[in-house]
């Protein structure tokens, strides 16, 4: 059974600035984001995203109290879904995430998939893309990164 993918904003903003949106379409097919992220990315987005939001709002409501919108949205529908692996960067939501036994993946975990699956072929520049961003990732993570990518 194929992964159920559920992305947080911050993954498709980025993506969006690096014109690399449609590496998820190539990555994984369809994408399910929920409605309070469609609202922070302010943008079209491609047909393969699919909008879906918790059924049950109570997490999503004791969430709201200390994640952002989008963060506590998206850790509450993959709450409800199995097979799930949730997209998200920002430490705080990852570290929620983590502790409620979701799996997680960050963008820069999205661009080694990509690399190991041929649909880069290089990482170190769009590290330098990022860089130059509002996107910050820390040197010790970009050193490891490259290194399990053999750049």
């Amino acid at each position: 059974m194929q992964k159920i993918i559920v992305s947080d904003t911050s993954c498709l903003i980025l993506l969006q600035k690096l014109q690399q949106l449609n590496l998820l379409k190539e990555l994984f097919g369809k994408i399910i984001i929920t409605k309070e992220v469609e609202d922070e990315f302010m943008g079209d987005l491609p047909d393969f995203f699919q909008i879906q939001n918790p059924k049950d709002p109570n997490y999503h409501k004791i969430l709201s109290t200390f994640l952002d919108k989008g963060e506590a949205s998206v850790i509450a529908l993959a709450l409800e879904l199995e097979n799930c692996l949730l997209i998200i960067d920002e430490a705080k939501g990852r570290k929620e995430a983590k502790a409620m036994g979701i799996r997680i993946t960050g963008t820069l975990g999205l661009m080694i998939l990509a690399k190991e699956k041929n649909l880069i072929r290089e990482l170190k520049p769009i590290l330098n893309q990022i860089h130059n961003t509002n996107f910050r990732i820390s040197r010790s993570l970009i050193e490891k990164a490259l290194k399990i990518v053999g750049e």
